[in-house]
């Protein structure tokens, strides 16, 4: 590499708070994120159009488009050009939208750079000129001709004082008003134009009232309105009367307050006005459209983004239409901190109408205890069914009710019914299926079209706990009947029904009967049906929180003769089912005509030709094959459904498992950590991840899968997608490895064979009074009914099959009345709301790591796969494309129960591009956390774009240890308020990981992580900083017998690195990884800083010759801006043993800083190559450092559009793809220097080296290292990803030359009174 090059970085992607939009008509709408600006085509389908930066290193607040009357008479006509003018900080800069196919933005001029902040800037009336008024922080305003890129007029307010917002009013600079929100929480209204020879204008108008700063301000001509938005969280509206117009200076003498609006519960950041509705947004990431004749209420809520609230709103024009015949509205856009943008269609509906309950009136005898909902699930023929205390059943249609069927005295007082929807012999028309239970054992199955066609069945003779509906595999023809009887004995059937001249025929087959675990609470409360070659499963869910899996397939044998009637005489107890799982006697149900099969003919007219039994010919109830024991807690298990192989459980316990049926016969075994209670079988389940609802969210019904990705649809919905079991046609071979060969077959079964997808889903359940569906990767509420809580019944219409379609009316019963919430509208869209884009962390981002790089083939390109942690406890995978700038989020992990502060990886040798990704992934932060998981990331060829499956390993709690000691009462229990702060993996051994964390109580705690035993062990921890530790790193070298030493390096707040040898421990721990190992001492000490180190970059290299040791070196940076890089030299004493090895010597060679290499403290540091060294701080700036024999040496810089940057992420592609040709923006090959014979001294000037070692003759970077692009990913305040490029000088002055991309526009500062006058000429 030459030594006149210079290193750039640009930006590839960026995920940023959106602080800007505006609606261009109703068809575009203009987003401002950082400095780009961006270009939605809302017609048909929204979708993006176009790009471009337009600010370089501002970002982007507020953007006007040029009003056709202020246009230039040469342009009016163009209707395809549109000019813009973006602001932001300091800059202004003019940009024309060209409605064209493609879609084009283009800079008008270079950018211009003001002296103050710009507030706000509008388009004025000018003659051949483009002028702008420009608001600026400090009260003032300017006249700027764009043309000719000069300010022409300055006006500054006698009341000088600096403001948080301003508008600006008027057509030209004479009737200009500004209206300015000022620091002392006061609206002042005041004329430009109006100013004197001393450019200095005075306040005509005060408007008092807020408590707090004013953010936001907007203003409606046609009512004469002024809408202020405050820190104090509420919204004034003023009528100030007519402003900017024609000779009507600052409107009304004295302004009235019309209204103040309270709803939102934090800082209110912008305001919108339309005719008789006011729109503000805010930090609690709320919209509210408030009704100005209804008195000032909310008249509806908006809310989509993550936390961190809406930071910019903007309304269309169409909002402030009236349209004849109830059409279609305009268009709301937020833009959150999230970086996600939300667009709603505004149609003048109200909250009280998304809310309002309608009463369907029943009538009839007793009181509704049971409801439910039968019809297509598209909406069509949907008809409420209750079931009532007196045996009766009501269907509910065309807006009346009517008797369907009467029960007998056996029926009466007590109701457990359920329905089915089917189409019988292929009908169009939808009928149901109605089955009612009684307290002594009689199940009535009848067609609610033909309710004397019934059947009476018997299912023992104790009460019916519960009756639950299974579709068959013939859809909308069968179904499985499953009654839950006395003792935990689940009775079952088969009922088909079918459609003959003599009427509706009914045929049922009674099926052998399930046995329940013994437990207290006894009885089914859930199944599915998955169909297998083999033989059907049933995975079941219980009252008392089990998850069961019963094996439908071959007829059991048994030796004793006697033994087949006693089976269900008695229940086994957990300890009996875990020894004999696999009790799998009965037939397959589409087996036909043999014994017990009983086959219930129903005529048309109701006669009854047999009555179907409780067990199948006498034969044993079957028992659980696995059983996962309380797993849902002791609350039970409320929904479980199968979606494309997986498995989606819901329970009392506020969540969500997903699971997986393990083919082959291998031992069974949680999944998730503390799910050990899996029983042994032939084929257990086993639980991948946990999802948890919102907070508070603990009764939890169901799992609704969502059917409608943007723009892309599942398939295999309305079919069955039959897996294969591996277990039955290709038994999978043992293991040969040694130490996990276990879950390596399971990774590897994982990746290549059954090709598992988690499925986007809903969570359906109960919120304080609300019942809610929530959607745990938006984090967003898709509906919200009052219906009271739990504890009733209820069913959503039309039904949804298990499919979440975006719109839904929830009905249910509430003190004797059958209540119904508004029904969906065509018009409503599937979440309420259109993700333009989505969103990230609302809040910032604490860590970010890379998994690696995975090949989407010829039409997916290659993709980077990153995970980040936030404060707002998620974790989030994200696909990266670089070439579009494209972030897709594949996953979100919310098990933190506090902020996540760190990361760490373990994954096999990275070669840059891979089909599929396989990572162990470490997460931790606040109340002493940890998380494990094994990610599995792999390209959908069927939706084209990655995909993600979180297993869920382990996971670990400081506190609950201590719950688990014995004698805990003498011992200090652990600080539940320790944080973790950085993470390291030290050891990645066969039997398991170690892993090393700093904390905030001042350990250093090294923990084991065993992935096949899927636990997390606390091994050792020392208190010798007794400080808090802020970060961690390790490094590993070889000694002459070939033998590793692994090296920890620790940093505290007293701006000290410790030096740690594990090699002991680790040994040690692979011998005997059961013992709890001493804590060692450390071997060395650096001091480095004044005062906390926040981020370590270590790394070593071999001595020249034998016997001369390592090279170690140390960077470090702080909480004082400094950067600071010690070279060690590590080598073995001669002669002297310890343990069979020899100990260390370590000596600190040399050390050089740059005390001010940052204007912030340094949060983040990464090593790229052998010689470069990345900084990233909350000063915003990304720094390339060369790291070589004269010292440190600042290659290149950067502006970051992340705030308060606090991790950062580099990597270096390996020469990039094999014979690849070099597109644009891929970037040269980069060739780094290497760090050699570093000789500095403590203590030497910044930027420089003084002392023994250094090679005068040696130019810097002289030698290359490895090959390949580098990227950097920098995290906080959003996620940039950073390309960097290797340029000469030369080139990037003639291109800086050749743009003229910035230009500085001055002004003089009116002089005060008493002081000489500028000419105004």
């Amino acid at each position: 590499m030459s030594s006149d090059s210079v290193l750039l970085l640009e930006t590839a992607a960026l995920v940023a708070p959106v602080t800007a939009l505006e609606f261009l008509r109703e068809d575009f709408l203009l987003t401002g994120e950082g400095p780009i600006l961006s270009v939605y085509d809302l017609q048909p389908h929204p979708k993006t159009r176009a790009s471009l930066s337009v600010l370089h290193n501002y970002r982007i607040h507020g953007i006007r488009p040029r009003p056709l009357t202020s246009a230039p008479r040469s342009s009016a006509s163009e209707q395809t050009e549109q000019a813009l003018v973006v602001f932001g900080g300091k800059a202004v800069r003019l940009v024309q939208l060209r409605d064209e196919d493609p879609l084009r933005l283009e800079a008008l001029g270079p950018l211009i750079e003001l002296q103050d902040w710009a507030l706000d800037v509008r388009w004025l009336s000018g003659e051949g000129h483009s002028l702008l008024a420009v608001a600026l922080a400090h009260n003032a305003a300017l006249l700027l001709d764009t043309t000719e890129r000069q300010v022409l007029v300055l006006c500054s307010c006698l009341e000088g004082c600096l403001l948080y917002s301003a508008l600006l009013l008027g057509n030209t600079w004479g009737d200009s008003v500004l209206v300015g929100g000022t620091v002392f929480n006061q609206l002042i209204l005041w004329r430009p134009g109006a100013a004197k020879q001393s450019r200095e204008a005075q306040v005509e108008r005060r408007l008092l009232g807020h408590s707090g700063v004013i953010f936001s301000l907007c203003y409606l001509q046609e009512a004469g309105w002024l809408a202020s938005a405050s820190d104090d969280r509420s919204v004034r509206v003023w009528g100030v009367g007519r402003l900017g117009a024609a000779g009507g200076g600052c409107g009304k003498a004295d302004p009235a307050c019309l209204r103040v609006l309270y709803g939102h519960q934090a800082r209110v950041f912008s305001v919108r006005l339309g005719p008789g509705r006011v729109f503000s947004a805010g930090e609690d990431g709320a919209c509210l459209v408030w009704d100005w004749g209804g008195g000032g209420r909310v008249q509806l809520t908006l809310k989509g983004h993550r936390a961190g609230g809406v930071r910019a709103l903007a309304v269309s024009e169409g909002c402030s239409e009236t349209r004849p015949g109830g059409g279609r509205g305009g268009w709301v856009a937020t833009g959150g901190a999230d970086g996600g943008v939300r667009l709603w269609r505004e149609e003048g509906r109200s909250e009280a109408e998304g809310e309002t309950l309608t009463d369907l009136g029943f009538v009839g005898k007793g009181v509704p205890k049971v409801v439910c909902v039968v019809g297509g699930e598209g909406g069509s023929q949907v008809r409420v069914v209750v079931g009532t205390d007196q045996g009766e059943v009501y269907l509910h249609g065309g807006g009346q009710w009517g008797l369907v069927w009467e029960g007998g005295a056996d029926f009466q007082s007590y109701c457990a019914m359920d329905v089915l929807s089917v189409r019988a012999g292929g009908s169009v028309n939808w009928d149901g299926l109605c089955a009612v239970g009684s307290l002594t054992g009689a199940v009535q199955v009848f067609p609610l079209s033909q309710p004397g066609a019934g059947v009476l069945m018997r299912a023992g003779a104790g009460k019916i706990h519960s009756l639950t509906w299974v579709e068959g595999q013939v859809r909308r023809q069968e179904g499985y009947l499953l009654a839950s009887g006395a003792e935990g004995t689940v009775y079952r059937w088969r009922v088909e029904a079918e459609e003959r001249d003599a009427g509706l025929v009914l045929k049922t087959q009674a099926l052998p009967s399930f046995l329940l675990p013994s437990c207290a609470k006894r009885w089914l409360t859930a199944a599915v049906l998955l169909p297998r070659p083999a033989g059907a499963l049933w995975v079941c869910g219980d009252r008392r929180g089990s998850l069961l899996l019963f094996k439908d397939g071959a007829r059991r044998r048994r030796e004793e003769g006697e033994g087949k009637g006693k089976e269900t005489e008695g229940a086994p107890s957990r300890a009996e089912t875990e020894r004999d799982p696999a009790l799998d006697g009965n037939r397959d149900p589409s087996d036909g005509g043999e014994e017990g099969d009983e086959v219930a003919r129903v005529r048309g007219e109701g006669g009854v030709e047999e009555e179907a039994g409780g067990e199948a010919g006498g034969e044993a109830a079957l028992r659980p094959a696995c059983c996962l024991f309380g797993v849902h807690g002791k609350q039970g298990v409320t929904g479980v459904r199968e979606y494309g192989g997986l498995l989606y459980s819901a329970g009392r316990d506020g969540c969500v498992r997903v699971l997986r049926i393990r083919p082959g016969g291998g031992g069974g075994g949680g999944g998730g950590g503390e799910e050990g209670e899996a029983g042994q079988g032939g084929a257990p389940l086993e639980v991948l991840r946990v999802q948890r609802a919102c907070k508070g969210m603990e009764w939890l019904e169901r799992v609704l899968i969502l059917e409608a990705e943007p723009f892309v649809l599942h398939r295999g919905v309305e079919e069955n997608v039959l897996e294969e079991e591996h277990s039955d046609q290709n038994p999978p071979q043992p293991q040969e490895e040694e130490g996990g060969g276990e879950e390596n077959h399971r990774i590897q079964e994982m990746e290549t064979g059954c090709q598992l997808r988690e499925a986007r889903f809903v969570i359906v359940g109960f919120h304080s009074v609300h019942f809610v569906v929530w959607d745990p990767v938006r984090q967003e509420r898709l509906l919200s009914v009052p219906c009271g809580g739990g504890h009733r019944s209820w069913a959503l219409s039309p039904p949804h099959g298990g499919v979440w379609w975006g719109q839904a009316a929830l009905v249910f019963l509430r003190q004797g009345q059958v209540l119904t919430s508004r029904p969906p509208r065509p018009t409503d869209s599937p979440a309420g709301s259109q993700a333009l884009r989505e969103g990230l962390h609302g809040r910032g981002l604490g860590c970010v790591c890379r998994l690696g790089g995975l090949e989407g083939g010829e039409e997916g390109g290659h993709w980077e796969v990153l995970v980040s942690g936030g404060e707002d406890t998620s974790l989030s995978v994200l696909a990266v494309q670089a070439q579009t700038g494209t972030v897709r989020v594949l996953a979100v992990i919310a098990d933190h129960i506090s902020s996540v502060r760190t990361l760490a990886t373990v994954r096999p040798g990275d070669d840059g591009r891979r089909p599929r990704l396989s990572t162990l992934l470490v997460s931790a932060g606040g109340r002493a956390q940890i998380q494990c998981y094994r990610l599995l990331i792999g390209w959908d060829g069927q939706l084209a774009r990655p995909s993600c499956q979180v297993i869920q390993v382990a996971r670990h709690r400081l506190d609950e240890q201590w719950e688990r000691k014995r004698n805990r009462h003498k011992t200090v229990k652990m600080d539940p308020e320790t944080r973790y702060m950085s993470a390291a993996v030290v050891h990645d051994g066969t039997e398991r990981v170690l892993l090393a964390l700093g904390c905030s109580d001042g350990a250093v705690r090294v923990f084991g992580v065993s992935e096949v035993r899927g636990q997390v062990e606390l091994l050792w921890e020392s208190f010798h900083h007794r400080r808090c530790v802020l970060s961690v790193a390790t490094c590993s070298v070889e000694d002459r017998r070939g033998a590793r030493c692994v090296l920890l390096f620790s940093a505290a707040t007293d701006g000290r690195v410790a030096v740690w040898d594990l090699s002991p421990a680790a040994s040690s721990l692979d011998r005997y990884p059961g013992e709890a190992q001493p804590a060692p001492t450390p071997c060395f000490t650096i001091t480095a800083h004044q005062s906390g180190i926040n981020a370590l970059a270590v790394w070593e290299k071999p001595g020249a010759e034998p016997g001369a040791g390592h090279q170690v070196t140390v960077a470090s940076g702080g909480d004082d801006g400094q950067l600071t890089v010690s070279v060690l030299r590590v080598q073995y004493r001669q002669g002297a043993t310890e343990g069979g090895r020899a100990p260390l010597q370590i000596q600190l060679q040399a050390q050089c800083c740059v005390p001010a290499a940052h204007a912030a403290p340094l949060t983040a540091l990464g090593r790229l190559g052998s010689g470069l060294l990345v900084s990233a701080s909350p000063d915003q700036r990304v720094c390339l450092w060369s790291c070589s024999s004269t010292g440190l040496c600042q290659r290149g810089a950067m502006f970051s559009h992340v705030a308060d940057a606090a991790g950062l992420e580099v990597w270096q592609e390996a020469g990039g793809r094999q014979g690849e040709a070099e597109g644009p923006g891929s970037g040269p090959t980069l060739s780094f220097g290497s760090m050699e014979d570093t000789g500095c001294r403590s203590g030497s000037s910044p930027g420089g080296v003084s002392g023994s070692g250094d090679s005068p003759g040696r130019r810097r970077g002289s030698r290359g290292g490895e090959g390949g692009r580098g990227w950097v990913v920098v995290c906080g305040q959003g996620l940039q990803l950073l390309q960097i490029k290797n340029r000469n000088q030369d080139e990037v002055k003639d291109e800086d030359c050749g743009k003229k991309e910035r230009v500085k526009v001055s002004f003089v500062t009116p002089l005060r009174q008493g002081q000489d006058k500028p000419n105004p000429d």
